[in-house]
């Protein structure tokens, strides 16, 4: 039986080539007004339908090591992620320097990815690993029966000055040190926005993420990777001052991308939660409370029990609907 599950979104293999001067951390003033802003990337929790086939794709495919594996439940995760009588289990798996977390919800169940999702739709999310050498990545994702979303590998052309020469294929980064590893880390996760202006209040003046780079993709090698015609990308790229990166993916063509359906909830299985640390659960709170009308007031719950490894945390959600869970350990 192949190792490879049915992803809930996506993952993106990248080579060795990407521009290092997109991946420096940015400044921090130290200040006391920067309280509210998040000072790491943590990673990605990715909602998963079934956790043991899930932990055996990311370790035995991917080379994930499995730091953590526990369950919970009770009013505290519940007010947290906004799901009531929710029992879930959640699995730390480290990457290089990098970690994810993959959260199965065991009750109540959620909804699966819709099967005509495409890479536009608003509710995709990805992860990007580097990888050392692409050729032997594709070819050991292929014997492992992966599913795909480009046909093959893509080189990125020359002509665009931040992206020219990436090697990347999608499958259904932070720098990484030398190393005769395939896997190497996780680089950023990336979401798909209406407008880039929009997010960039949330995540750039609320959040205090910092733009560190940016490009306009498009071209056959775009179309191919992404698998969606006439493809024309605005890309930004965020960082904290640890972690991977946040990448916003503006369609300008093609524009038809579907929003998040309303009633989407944590549980459904395209609820990725991009998770980010403040030394302020609090402030940060007040601040997107005060400035971002899409989120409202969130509400910060203490997570006495230590379980999932932070005691206090929130739940809000930028422009497009994307989920960002602030911890505060």
């Amino acid at each position: 039986m192949s190792r490879a599950p049915r992803l809930a979104l996506a993952l993106l293999v990248v080579g060795l080539g990407l521009a290092l001067a997109l991946h420096m951390s940015p400044s921090r003033a130290g200040s006391t007004a920067e309280l509210a802003a998040a000072r790491a990337v943590a990673g990605v929790s990715i909602t998963v339908a079934d956790m043991d086939r899930s932990i055996d794709f990311y370790s035995a495919v991917l080379f994930f090591e499995k730091v953590s594996d526990v369950e919970t439940s009770g009013p505290q995760v519940e007010r947290l992620v906004g799901v009531p009588g929710l029992r879930m289990r959640v699995a730390t798996m480290k990457l290089g320097a990098e970690r994810i977390e993959l959260t199965q919800y065991r009750a109540p169940k959620g909804r699966p990815v819709p099967a005509d999702s495409r890479s536009n739709d608003r509710w995709f999310q990805h992860i990007a690993i580097i990888v050392n050498d692409m050729d032997q990545a594709y070819v050991w994702l292929r014997r492992h029966n992966v599913a795909h979303i480009s046909p093959a590998p893509q080189r990125l052309p020359d002509w665009n000055p931040n992206a020219g020469g990436i090697h990347a294929f999608y499958f259904k980064v932070r720098w990484q040190r030398p190393s005769d590893r395939v896997f190497l880390g996780i680089d950023h996760t990336a979401i798909v926005v209406s407008d880039t202006e929009a997010s960039l209040k949330f995540y750039r003046d609320t959040l205090g993420l910092q733009v560190v780079g940016g490009s306009e993709n498009h071209g056959p090698e775009q179309e191919r990777l992404n698998n969606v015609p006439g493809a024309r990308l605005r890309i930004t790229t965020l960082r904290a001052a640890e972690g991977p990166a946040i990448e916003l993916l503006e369609y300008l063509a093609p524009r038809d991308g579907r929003p998040f359906p309303a009633d989407t909830r944590a549980n459904d299985l395209v609820r990725w939660h991009s998770l980010l640390l403040t030394p302020d659960a609090g402030a940060a709170a007040e601040k997107l409370g005060a400035t971002t009308r899409a989120t409202g007031q969130p509400v910060v719950v203490s997570m006495s029990s230590g379980v999932l490894g932070f005691r206090q945390g929130f739940v809000a959600r930028d422009p497009d609907g994307h989920a960002v869970q602030v911890r505060a350990k």
